[in-house]
């Protein structure tokens, strides 16, 4: 049986697949973020996600699921069955929850 999710950590679930994956943004995934879309600070990495690709957002998406202890690389989440609105919208609440006051 999974653990809930988190929301004091920042933890946002999202259904790929029919399965519930959480989503988390830490230290480690703002770095491979800041590495795959080559910026060199978090304002040039925020200017970057106001213009995301279909790519970028599986980039991002698989930075953050293993922020939130999940295994799941560009190449399973390519080939996953997720919901474009609610992937988006799962990425701007894990964004929210961390860097928020």
């Amino acid at each position: 049986m999974r653990e809930p999710c988190n929301k004091a950590r920042g933890e946002v679930l999202l259904d790929v697949d029919d399965c519930q994956v959480r989503l988390c943004l830490t230290l480690g995934a703002l770095a491979e973020l800041e590495a795959a879309f080559d910026v060199a600070s978090l304002a040039e990495l925020g200017e970057r996600l106001t213009h995301l690709t279909a790519a970028d957002l599986i980039t991002v998406l698989a930075a953050l699921a293993r922020g939130g202890g999940e295994a799941m690389g560009l190449a399973q989440l390519s080939e996953a069955d997720i919901d474009p609105r609610a992937a988006a919208s799962a990425i701007a609440e894990a964004f929210r929850c961390a860097l928020d006051d």
